[in-house]
């Protein structure tokens, strides 16, 4: 019998500090960018993070870290979650925080294509391919106004990147929906994706010339967020709201991540938000929402109907 329960006051508010943790990662990394790369950042936090979750796993029961069933597609999730920050950090330098977190949330979409095409139970319902159209004509549109030639070559290759990485976390959620890792508990999976995001890009930051580091006082304090809040407790708060709560009731928090990216993209680091771009944000945040919340419209457009159906 599943015990979670409908979000409360705790849950919700909760939801809205892990929202805001989520959008305004771009921006710290990208303030910390002149001391410290992206990619460099990532892959410290990543196995800091790594190292903290391992006392966590151990403390689990029956948790098999290296057994054959887990640990092959663990390798897989790592190299997915690596594939999506690798390509994070390489959106940052040429394009904005603020594009880049509405583009990488657009993995909803994405998934529910792959569970489509993956999972009978997972068919996607007709409203939920229109919430598909509009989130597709969001993204053409966030493309579209590049004012500046040379500036707009250069953003327009990191929202190209900020979208592959969507796909890539995208990838991600649906190897861990159909693989054994399903039934993994939360904290191994998310060990396998930390310590693969050190392995892969640790070695990769020294190989791409971005291991340089300034240990200023700005290059510090993004690795503690980034380490303590944003990729352990962050996490950590998200895997037990899940177990507690009901996911679809959780989901719906989810999209005022991007919102909270650009307004702290434009406090925090002045970037200039053009209107398509907030146009097209506005139809992707849509189309996400119809996909995800497509079981609630269509009760309410049913309970509609039925009101205004004669008697």
């Amino acid at each position: 019998m599943d015990m979670r329960k409908a979000l409360d006051a705790k849950a919700s508010s909760l939801m809205v500090g892990i929202c805001i943790i989520w959008g305004i990662q771009q921006v710290v990394l990208k303030i910390a960018a002149a001391d410290i790369s992206p990619i460099m950042q990532i892959a410290i936090r990543s196995g800091l993070s790594a190292l903290m979750v391992l006392p966590l796993i151990q403390l689990q029961q029956g948790v098999s870290l290296f057994s054959k069933e887990y640990f092959i597609p663990g390798i897989w999730i790592a190299l997915l979650f690596s594939a999506e920050f690798f390509l994070v950090a390489e959106a940052l330098r040429y394009t904005t925080a603020s594009h880049s977190v509405v583009l990488l949330y657009t993995a909803p979409i994405f998934v529910a294509l792959g569970l489509h095409w993956k999972l009978p139970t997972e068919r996607l319902a007709m409203i939920q391919w229109g919430g598909i159209f509009i989130a597709f004509l969001g993204i053409v549109v966030t493309f579209m106004g590049r004012d500046d030639q040379a500036v707009g070559s250069d953003m327009l290759l990191g929202d190209v990147l900020a979208l592959i990485a969507g796909i890539m976390w995208a990838l991600t959620t649906i190897s861990l929906r159909l693989t054994k890792l399903s039934d993994a508990h939360p904290t191994q999976t998310l060990f396998y994706q930390l310590l693969g995001g050190f392995v892969f890009l640790f070695p990769l930051a020294f190989i791409l010339g971005q291991a340089e580091i300034h240990w200023t006082i700005i290059a510090i304090g993004s690795l503690a967020f980034h380490t303590l809040i944003m990729s352990f407790m962050s996490l950590m708060l998200w895997f037990w709201l899940l177990r507690h709560y009901l996911a679809n009731h959780l989901g719906v928090f989810s999209f005022l991540t991007p919102i909270f990216g650009m307004i702290f993209g434009v406090l925090f680091l002045n970037e200039r938000i053009e209107l398509n771009f907030i146009v097209g944000t506005a139809l992707v945040v849509l189309g996400v929402m119809v996909v995800s919340l497509h079981v609630w419209i269509e009760r309410k457009l049913h309970r509609f109907e039925f009101i205004k159906s004669p008697k």
